[in-house]
């Protein structure tokens, strides 16, 4: 009767172990091309959108003008982040795979730093 009921015990805990009762949290990355400036533009971009809803990080890269962004699929979307980069007073777009990042730089053009 013992080791029935310490194989029954070990059973379950094997089970509850391998048992995932959350579901996974999906991570997704996406590249937005974003006219900056200057360095100003940067960080206001690094110091304001980590604090977004979902987002878990981000490289800006000023010489190709591109944000990439990754986020949790759960707490955001790729619609939100634009609505994010528009309050900062940025203009994203979504960056397919193999476009081109070359983006003429205008001086400091309709934002503020």
């Amino acid at each position: 009767m013992k080791k029935l009921l310490i194989l029954g015990l070990m059973a379950l805990f094997v089970v509850t172990a391998f048992a995932d009762d959350k579901p996974k949290k999906k991570v997704s990355e996406v590249t937005y091309k974003v006219e900056m400036d200057c360095q100003s533009c940067v960080n206001k971009i690094t110091k304001n959108l980590p604090f977004e809803k979902g987002v878990k990080d981000l490289e800006v890269d000023f010489e190709k003008q591109t944000v990439k962004v990754k986020y949790r699929e759960d707490k955001t979307n790729k619609e939100n982040l634009v609505k994010a980069f528009k309050k900062l007073e940025f203009k994203a777009e979504e960056l397919k795979e193999g476009e081109c990042t070359e983006v003429k730089a205008k001086c400091c053009d309709g934002h503020h730093h």
